[in-house]
């Protein structure tokens, strides 16, 4: 069972979850005076249009034409009931989730890829660098710099690079460069940190390029949330009122905030973060000041981190490889308005399989995370003789990402 919306439905304006956060955030400092950062500093790396967006307070900011005009090449995606899945597990809750899978680049990532390539298109930047962990972001760039007519370096954590070749040849295919990362120690597995530090140095060293990120800061976050405002319109659609619990997997938080910023003002609706236990940001982490990236290049952030310098194992799920969380999700995590739970990599390809063999479709290693909780949420009502309505992104497909399943199914998947 699947809700479509038609194109004429895609929200015309993005979701500012800026006036419902608990308490106003805390401004970024800067990496060498450690005073709040301004405009100015940050002009190097982001064109004006982001810097507003990521300091905004207005309720709802209105997506540019030619970005909707991309967007609709895929959106609104569709919703779909998981009844095969619920089946197989005999509960009485109703499980859904946002199939962004289908768009170009096989994920969520390219709903903020394309306005921000928009964005340094108007302002006459004709060059971006970015990091990428698994190559979904990189991926998505690589797209959205396609259509824009703008050149696109893409600095990949070492460990996805030799495990995904098949993401590099994707974000080649649309004109991306690719280079494993850190550039400057070959026989280090990399991390999303350092990869950051690679394509932050690379943008600030040239007066043509501007850096984009695919996760973590505010506009980001505020891109993403055209996931969440359509689920709403889906659910009415099936007949929801509003789901119990909103899942998402996350590493940054970018496809966390985008299902579930949306449903923040909506008392009685839970909020769920899930992170792998080899990265366990928000249920081991502390909260504090902290760069985004390995070598110190970045405005510090207040967030949940595990420390800038913490190198995460290499398990699949590149994605979710980050030291530290965004400030929208931690403030969220903070106050309890969020909750977060952490999964072994065995646990979530158990779920990713078992989602496989009922449902069909073969999520990405980051999105089995998501299936994890929202089955054990299921298991939870099922055990409780209580009907729920379960709600969770699926991030992203895993047809380019096999040779995960492969370790899996054949024993040489490690914890």
């Amino acid at each position: 069972m699947r809700w479509n919306l038609p194109p004429d439905d895609l929200p015309t304006a993005w979701f500012n979850v800026a006036p419902h956060l608990p308490a106003p955030l805390e401004p970024p400092l800067h990496p060498a005076t450690r005073e709040p950062i301004g405009p100015d500093d940050l002009a190097p790396l982001f064109p004006m249009a982001l810097i507003a967006q990521e300091v905004s307070t207005e309720p709802t900011v209105d997506i540019p034409g030619p970005v909707l005009d991309v967007l609709r090449l895929w959106r609104p995606t569709p919703l779909v009931r998981a009844t095969r899945l619920e089946a197989a597990l005999g509960t009485p809750a109703r499980i859904y989730y946002k199939d962004e899978s289908v768009s170009p680049a096989g994920s969520h990532k390219p709903n903020t890829a394309v306005p921000q390539a928009y964005y340094n298109k108007v302002e006459g930047v004709p060059r971006l660098t970015t990091e990428t962990g698994a190559g979904q972001w990189g991926s998505a760039l690589s797209f959205a710099t396609s259509l824009f007519g703008l050149e696109c370096m893409v600095y990949m954590v070492r460990a996805s690079f030799e495990q995904k070749p098949y993401r590099r040849m994707l974000m080649e295919t649309w004109g991306g460069s690719v280079v494993p990362s850190p550039v400057d120690d070959p026989g280090h597995p990399g991390s999303l940190g350092s990869a950051i530090s690679d394509a932050v140095r690379d943008a600030v060293g040239r007066s043509d390029s501007h850096y984009a990120l695919g996760s973590v800061l505010n506009h980001v976050l505020l891109h993403q949330t055209v996931i969440g405002l359509e689920a709403k319109q889906q659910l009415e659609l099936a007949g929801e009122r509003l789901p119990d619990v909103v899942i998402g997997s996350c590493g940054g938080g970018s496809n966390l905030g985008g299902i579930s910023l949306p449903f923040v003002p909506d008392d009685g609706v839970r909020l769920l973060a899930v992170e792998p236990a080899s990265c366990p940001t928000l249920t081991e982490g502390h909260f504090d000041y902290d760069f985004g990236d390995t070598a110190g290049l970045t405005p510090l952030l207040p967030m949940y981190t595990l420390g800038h310098e913490f190198i995460p194992p290499t398990i699949h799920a590149g994605g979710l490889r980050y030291h530290g969380d965004s400030p929208i999700i931690s403030a969220l995590v903070r106050a309890g308005r969020m909750e977060a739970v952490a999964y072994a990599q065995s646990k979530v390809f158990e779920a990713g399989v078992q989602f496989a063999r009922t449902q069909g479709a073969v999520p990405a290693p980051e999105t089995t995370h998501a299936i994890r909780a929202a089955i054990d949420e299921a298991l939870v009502a099922k055990e409780l003789g209580e009907e729920r309505v379960i709600l969770f992104s699926y991030s992203g497909h895993g047809l380019l990402d096999l040779s995960a399943y492969d370790d899996y199914l054949h024993g040489r998947l490690t914890d």
